[in-house]
């Protein structure tokens, strides 16, 4: 491999241009150091959709549990998605549906990267860019008497022109990404920061402690319990993005630390402000009280600027997807070109768009719902890597497909890792379905997301010791005697 190609950080790095995005980086290819990939996660983190969490947990609590839920949801949900999804894509240099072979094998991988990642992910983005057009929308019709409301075909139109600008950024490969979040990351400080001045300045303490919930059920424990669930599951939704992105960055440190303090730290800014603002001027969308609550001015600069802010994010989040899809379908894509691949991605956001309420109406039930499968698939992912692996993969026989491999299994298939996924997520549902929203009572002591992925630990770890450790299959005892590691 060029030095050249080294230097720009374009070869490996960007899967766009050739077929190289799935192999283990070199350490000079590697671009981001801890500063540059901060700046990827807050810009991440705070976009409209972070004011949205604030506002849908203002739902159901008022400020002070309101806090207490998204402190201890987020903190739950990053802790064990960082430790599934950073840890070894960042060790390894090796974009994390690779990693991801030892623990359901190369065709397992493609049953869940086509079904719960890609599902997740085109859901993610027809509600941001559904953002994105409310957001305009809103300021069109404060700054120009216009009359659009919140499922009109102009919030369609400027929701596609979101796509586009999503899609033509994220054909541009990584480095791309980086430079617009290089630019994002600064602003969206300066904006959140802003937004909490108008909150002290407008907002007596008093009214916001004393303020209700805007929608809440009877039962107060439930709410509660409701809320913590809800953020978790947004804390554990970061994990089909962040272990590609963190396979960019230059050490360990640059990667666990602005993974964790960076998402954490501004997503719960972000939330607190959305919260407050839900509470006091009673509407959870941040695209309709951004305007009243900034001015008309700065409000619709704010509100514009975040906006953008979610393009970058849905390039960001989409990058690793379409990487996943590309190496989970074997040779089938392999000769498509990587912006024909991410303009196939953004057609079923692209048609939701045409439904703008419906992701909006949904949106509680679609990050808990998505949670019940990634919350076991990273117990799964953890009980593997950490317990059973001892942090040692083989990196030629990630690389070496069907029966060279000793990820193969049977038929490509870890059944333990898929066995797990199902079995965590049947246990989520039967302690908290959030389609019916009904719980059970053990329901309000310890929700449902972090236990679902404890269940999915056990039965990865139970399943594979009686189906493949104590039968020599899938290198686990070679693993974990390995003294040197393949960073």
């Amino acid at each position: 491999m060029s030095t050249d190609r080294a230097r720009s950080g374009e070869s490996a790095v960007d899967a766009g241009r050739g077929s190289l995005g799935s192999l283990p980086l070199l350490r000079g290819e590697r671009i981001w150091n801890a500063g540059d990939f901060t700046g990827v996660n807050i810009s991440l983190a705070i976009a409209t959709w972070a004011f949205l969490v604030g506002g849908s947990t203002a739902l159901l609590v008022g400020f002070q549990q309101g806090i207490a839920a998204m402190v201890i949801g987020n903190a739950i949900g990053l802790g064990f998605m960082i430790l599934a999804s950073v840890v070894a894509s960042q060790r390894y240099g090796v974009e994390q549906y690779t990693i991801l072979r030892p623990v359901f094998g190369l065709v397992g991988v493609g049953i869940l990267v086509f079904t719960v990642i890609l599902i997740t992910e085109m859901g993610w983005s027809s509600l941001l860019a559904i953002m994105v057009g409310r957001a305009v929308t809103q300021v069109s019709n404060s700054a120009l008497g216009t009359d659009f409301g919140p499922e009109s075909l102009m919030v369609t139109f400027f929701a596609l022109v979101a796509i586009a600008v999503a899609w033509w950024i994220l054909s541009r490969g990584p480095v791309t990404i980086g430079r617009f979040n290089k630019f994002i990351a600064p602003g969206l400080i300066v904006v959140t920061v802003a937004l909490m001045v108008f909150l002290v300045l407008n907002t007596s303490w008093e009214t916001l402690f004393s303020a209700a919930p805007l929608a809440p059920f009877e039962d107060e424990r439930l709410n509660f319990a409701l809320a913590v669930e809800f953020n978790v599951g947004v804390g554990v939704s970061w994990y089909p993005v962040m272990g590609s992105l963190a396979r960019l960055t230059k050490t360990p440190r640059a990667a666990l630390w602005p993974s964790y303090g960076g998402l954490l730290g501004a997503t719960l800014i972000a939330q607190v402000v959305g919260m407050a603002a839900a509470l006091t001027l009673g509407d959870s969308d941040p695209t309709v009280w951004m305007l009243p609550f900034g001015g008309p001015v700065i409000g619709a600069f704010i509100l514009l600027f975040i906006a953008f802010a979610n393009i970058t994010s849905t390039s960001s989040i989409v990058y690793s997807t379409v990487l996943a899809i590309r190496q989970a379908s074997g040779n089938l894509l392999s000769g498509v070109r990587w912006a024909w691949l991410c303009a196939a991605f953004f057609v079923l956001p692209a048609v939701l768009a045409f439904f703008p309420g419906f992701m909006y109406q949904r949106f509680m039930t679609f990050v808990t719902l998505s949670g019940a499968f990634l919350a076991p698939m990273c117990g799964a992912i953890i009980a593997d890597y950490f317990l059973l692996r001892r942090q040692r993969v083989s990196l030629g026989d990630l690389y070496s497909h069907r029966s060279d491999s000793a990820y193969h299994f049977h038929g490509g298939v870890n059944w333990a890792g898929l066995g797990a996924v199902v079995v965590g997520a049947v246990f989520y549902l039967l302690i908290y379905n959030p389609v019916t929203l009904t719980a059970q009572p053990i329901f309000g002591y310890i929700t449902a997301s972090f236990p679902s992925a404890v269940v999915g630990a056990l039965v990865y770890y139970v399943l594979a010791q009686v189906l493949y450790v104590r039968r020599g299959i899938g290198d686990y005892s070679t693993a974990a005697q390995q003294v040197g590691g393949g960073a």
